[in-house]
């Protein structure tokens, strides 16, 4: 693809990511504002190796890269439906930095939940690992660890964000969970 497309297309869904972030971005100490950059380096990850998307199917770099693209696609779907399901998201909620989905009332603690605080970031995590894996480079590698970096930051603020919301609840959902990878991390 011609680098003029590449850097449409990446100057198109920045322009998205600072929509969905503007308030965000406006506040450095929420966990919004480093989600954004985190966004952006897995966008120019996706970008500079989408030429490599689709070569050598049956390598074995590019069976595990599908391996974890197909994780990652578990991880999201289960987690958006699991908060929609159980989370109640609601408008009345005051943090203006947060999101549609991330307006939980209720702390959801069943399905992937139970497994791991945050399988939506734990899909990006694994995801951006699945994309460097079509073509590995120092640029891609770079990039992976940098979003890596960054939703560990993202994930960190929103706890602290969720002790102040749910509590002590939250807390003790803390001490029987992983971060992103049931059971590792």
């Amino acid at each position: 693809m011609a680098l003029y497309v590449k850097a449409i297309i990446f100057v198109i869904a920045s322009g998205c990511f600072l929509w969905l972030s503007r308030r965000s971005l406006r506040h450095p100490r929420s966990h919004g504002f480093y989600r954004f950059f985190a966004w952006e380096a897995i966008l120019a990850v996706v970008l500079l190796n989408l030429d490599s998307w689709f070569g050598d199917w049956l390598s074995f770099r590019q069976i595990v890269s599908w391996t974890l693209l197909a994780a990652s696609l578990y991880l999201v779907t289960h987690g958006m439906i699991a908060l929609y399901r159980a989370g109640r998201p609601d408008k009345c909620r005051t943090d203006g930095t947060l999101i549609g989905i991330e307006k939980t009332t209720k702390l959801v603690t069943t399905g992937i939940y139970r497994f791991i605080r945050h399988p939506i970031y734990g899909s990006a995590v694994v995801g951006v690992w699945g994309v460097m894996l079509k073509d590995v480079s120092v640029a891609s590698v770079s990039l992976a660890l940098i979003s890596v970096i960054l939703f560990t930051v993202t994930a960190k603020l929103e706890e602290t964000e969720n002790i102040r919301f749910f509590g002590d609840d939250y807390r003790r959902y803390m001490e029987r969970t992983k971060m992103f990878i049931p059971y590792l991390f």
